[in-house]
């Protein structure tokens, strides 16, 4: 019985009644796919390999340290019971250069179907809006082989394990950069990326156990296997050997010029007191505390303040705007089928300040801060890419001329744009310019996250 990855029901690892082919695909996927691995400290290395015998060598080694989506998931299950610590997260990509220099040829290339990946993040540069590969940071200008991350909530088995894998980068590769992520959090302990907002909401859910966990009533966060997972198309057997194709970004926010257009925006709605922490909410959706919009017009405090059970159906703009940041990457009324991602970002910088209070813009940073975006995908072109292009860089989704997604918006921002000019309002203040563009993308790459059978091939 072939994975059923279309299956409408989620997918509950742990029955005795899988199937064999399913228990095969849990055994050789990679961890953090199916589900977040925590990667509290996190370190991303881009290696690039001077001659095929390196690039087995390495990945021969690294395969030890690699643990399998099943036993990732059976470690949370003894973290939920006993608190028993897992072990860390290693991961492995390869692109498209990174396959050729392993030895396949374009045959072999052409078995993955995602033309993204085939041709690489550079050439795809026009297609997203994206500044020119050449004004990228250095290290995603060369031809990355592969990327490896190392991930763990405890600091000491984070660096063990680092070192572990730096010693099995051969001596003629090189790491071409590395980035290091470290979880940001505000005073309630909620993880928030460096504008200051509740992170992490609203992604799509594969397995039972945690679809229980989520009332759906509004919107399902359900979504199937074929949302996230591809059968590896070069393991031995890809009816049951699983990858994912892995998008990774990294986009450095100025933090200084976002609060600014916050305040700036409430001087313009005529918001003062308490009420001036609408301004934000309108351009991202919820409130910093993670209040959605749509539900509360001021932060919930009653303790569901990250609420996730709601949809537009009812609200033309008048609560939540239209090119609010949520509501342009996830529209909750059906167009997110088939485009969501599975986002497993991390926050990079260090800051001296507090990124949740209200301390003036000019305390915040104007860059060296940001997010490492990364996400799992079925398909790279039907949506990270749709998700960037038709709908956050469009500035006419969904209802014409509401502007470009305020947070990762990219391209000209020439028009003006309006907001209700109350909670729930249907009046609408007069058209401003829409708020600069305050993330700024500095380099990235498409991989494929193959499978460790695959792996252990090569």
């Amino acid at each position: 019985m072939a994975v059923e990855l279309f299956n409408p029901k989620p997918l509950a690892w742990d029955s005795a009644d899988l199937d064999a082919d399913t228990r095969e695909m849990l055994a050789t996927l990679q961890p953090n796919i199916l589900r977040a691995h925590v990667r509290e400290h996190l370190s991303v290395l881009f290696v690039r390999f001077a001659v095929p015998d390196d690039g087995r060598r390495f990945v021969r080694g690294l395969v030890p340290l690699m643990k399998s989506a099943r036993r990732h998931l059976e470690e949370v299950r003894r973290f939920d019971q006993s608190r028993t610590q897992g072990s860390p997260y290693v991961g492995l990509g390869l692109s498209r250069s990174g396959y050729r220099h392993l030895g396949h040829d374009i045959s072999d290339l052409r078995k993955f179907g995602d033309l993204a990946f085939r041709e690489g993040m550079k050439k795809r540069a026009v297609v997203l809006d994206d500044p020119p590969s050449h004004e990228w940071d250095a290290a995603y200008q060369r031809d990355i082989h592969a990327v490896v991350l190392v991930g763990d909530s405890d600091p000491e088995a984070y660096r063990a394990t680092l070192a572990r894998v730096r010693a099995l980068i051969p001596p003629d590769a090189r790491i071409l950069g590395e980035e290091t992520g470290v979880a940001q959090r505000n005073k309630a302990g909620e993880g928030i990326e460096h504008f200051g907002y509740v992170d992490g909401r609203s992604q799509p859910l594969f397995l039972a156990d945690q679809v229980s966990k989520e009332p759906g009533r509004n919107w399902d966060p359900f979504f199937p296997l074929s949302q996230i997972l591809v059968p590896d198309p070069l393991a031995p057997d890809p009816d049951r050997h699983f990858g994912s194709y892995f998008v990774f970004r990294k986009l450095e926010q100025n933090v200084r010029a976002f609060q600014r257009a916050e305040q700036d925006l409430a001087d313009a709605l005529g918001l003062s007191g308490p009420a001036r922490a609408r301004a934000g909410a309108l351009l991202v959706g919820r409130f910093r505390n993670g209040t959605p919009l749509l539900l509360h017009p001021d932060p919930s405090s009653d303790g569901w303040a990250v609420q996730n059970n709601f949809n537009y159906t009812r609200d033309p703009g008048g609560k939540c705007p239209m090119a609010a940041h949520i509501r342009k990457t996830n529209p909750r009324d059906g167009l997110e089928r088939g485009v969501m991602m599975a986002r497993r970002g991390q926050t990079y910088g260090v800051r001296t300040d507090q990124p949740w209070d209200d301390a003036s813009p000019e305390t915040r940073p104007t860059g060296g801060v940001g997010l490492l975006f990364m996400a799992f995908n079925s398909s790279l072109e039907a949506q990270f890419e749709f998700t960037q292009q038709s709908w956050a860089n469009n500035p006419d989704f969904p209802d014409g001329s509401v502007g470009h997604d305020p947070v990762i918006g990219q391209g000209p921002r020439d028009i003006q744009v309006t907001h209700p000019d109350s909670w729930g309002s249907d009046t609408l203040t007069p058209e401003v310019r829409q708020i600069p563009q305050t993330v700024t993308m500095r380099g990235g790459e498409y991989f494929f996250m193959p499978s460790l059978a695959y792996l252990k091939k090569v």
